[in-house]
């Protein structure tokens, strides 16, 4: 079947693309493998309006308001190919040998995250252990905060959280802070902490040192290497970003990227991601990607 837009990936960002393409009456294709990068964490905050709920009960509200447009069908499957065309584009998914035609896709593909290797740190994810200050930072009460560094671009973190409670860096042989930085975390009355660390544990989170000691914390935050869900964008040839983080798509302020009629909306395509953001750039891909059907751009 022929569709105008199919959009690859049904989590924040692909959805309100979605919506914004339905209700211009135009026929959407929503590919979605079910992999959300919030699916570990239990609430969502700093969505207005949304506060505190659950991420799966977001998008399952999403989900049903989109399918209730006459023109938008949903596919749970998993996008292995995009190609260009003369006359549109091909996309074919897993176990599904007859590829699907459409006008213009959008990239709603999502990233995963490479955790640190750290015995505990994995179950904890999303719970315990998180990456977003905003997301999860005001639920922690001004109560003791770790920061796991990854590499140097972890300063950010520690520099932030204090806002957010009492600070401890844990160095864990990742990187030396110079003068400068030791200076800028004294400042912000950031406790750094040189020894390594043997694993997480803990009902709630306890930070247990190679030495014995054991650190008790209410959170913990660390940043991740993140890559690409899907490698759609590059099999159409779109321009890829090396980040200090991991690869992102290339887009414009109407989230065009590189190559004509293939947009990109969500943490595929920009560094900080949050439910708020991930909406709002879908409306921007959704609209920008009707409008070039409008007009032939």
């Amino acid at each position: 079947m022929d569709y105008d837009v199919v959009i690859i990936g049904g989590s924040y960002a692909g959805m309100s693309a979605g919506m914004q393409l339905a209700r211009a009456r135009r026929s959407v294709l929503v590919i979605d493998a079910g992999l959300r990068r919030n699916r570990y964490a239990t609430v969502s905050h700093g969505f207005l309006t949304q506060d505190g709920r659950p991420p799966d009960a977001l998008a399952e509200e999403g989900r049903a308001q989109l399918q209730a447009y006459s023109t938008v069908e949903w596919l749970n499957a998993h996008a292995e190919r995009a190609e260009q065309t003369e006359d549109g584009f091909l996309v074919s998914t897993v176990g599904n040998a007859q590829a699907v035609k459409s006008q213009r896709i959008v990239l709603a593909i999502g990233i995963s995250d490479q955790l640190p290797d750290l015995p505990g740190l994995a179950e904890r994810w999303g719970r315990s252990v998180f990456h977003c200050p905003y997301c999860h930072g005001y639920e922690l009460q001004q109560g003791r905060i770790g920061v796991l560094a990854s590499s140097p671009l972890s300063m950010h973190h520690a520099l932030m959280l204090p806002d957010w409670g009492e600070t401890t860096l844990f160095l864990n042989g990742s990187f030396a802070p110079d003068g400068e930085q030791q200076a800028a975390l004294r400042a912000r009355g950031v406790h750094v902490e040189e020894g390594l660390i043997g694993r997480l544990a803990g009902d709630k989170l306890d930070v247990v040192m190679k030495d014995g000691r054991i650190i008790a914390l209410d959170g913990l935050f660390t940043m991740t290497r993140t890559h690409l869900g899907s490698p759609v964008a590059e099999q159409l040839g779109c321009a890829l970003d090396e980040t200090p983080m991991g690869m992102q798509i290339r887009t414009d302020a109407s989230q065009a990227t590189s190559v004509p009629g293939v947009f990109a909306c969500g943490d595929a395509a920009r560094l900080a991601g949050n439910v708020a953001l991930a909406v709002g750039d879908g409306v921007m891909a959704g609209a920008a990607a009707h409008r070039s059907l409008m007009f032939g751009l």
